[in-house]
């Protein structure tokens, strides 16, 4: 009765194979997310004081002209970026890229928001609220 039976679990072949697989699937599927992104991955709203100025997708490289001249928005490689403005304070030029959904570069002085909005953020929203 004082027999251990504890058995001590070896991975086979088959086993490592299945990992091997799924680590490989997992790698293909992120590398696919990324470099297909483009226009999946949402477009920038730009508004002034409140009012919706345009959009534009973060698939295609380009520097918009915001409130006349006050801001300068460059969007490059997925990401946008607040390259210039004319206010004392420079807050919006010094804010990060953005390019995540609900992620906003927001200049105070000019009534300015930028504001990153998914592709897919329709269906969610309308789930969860």
């Amino acid at each position: 009765m004082g027999e251990n039976h504890t058995k001590k679990f070896r991975f086979k072949k088959k086993d490592w194979l299945l990992i091997g697989i799924i680590v490989v699937v997992a790698g293909a599927a992120f590398l696919f997310h990324e470099l297909i992104g483009g226009e999946g991955a949402g477009v920038i709203s730009v508004k002034v004081d409140g009012v919706l100025e345009g959009t534009y997708t973060l698939s295609k490289d380009q520097e918009i002209s915001i409130n006349g001249g006050t801001n300068i928005l460059i969007i490059k490689d997925g990401k946008a970026d607040m390259e210039e403005a004319d206010c004392p304070d420079q807050l919006c030029v010094h804010q990060k890229a953005i390019s995540k959904n609900h992620e906003s570069i927001i200049c105070l002085p000019h009534k300015v928001v930028v504001e990153v909005e998914s592709a897919e953020s329709g269906k969610l929203d309308g789930i969860s609220n």
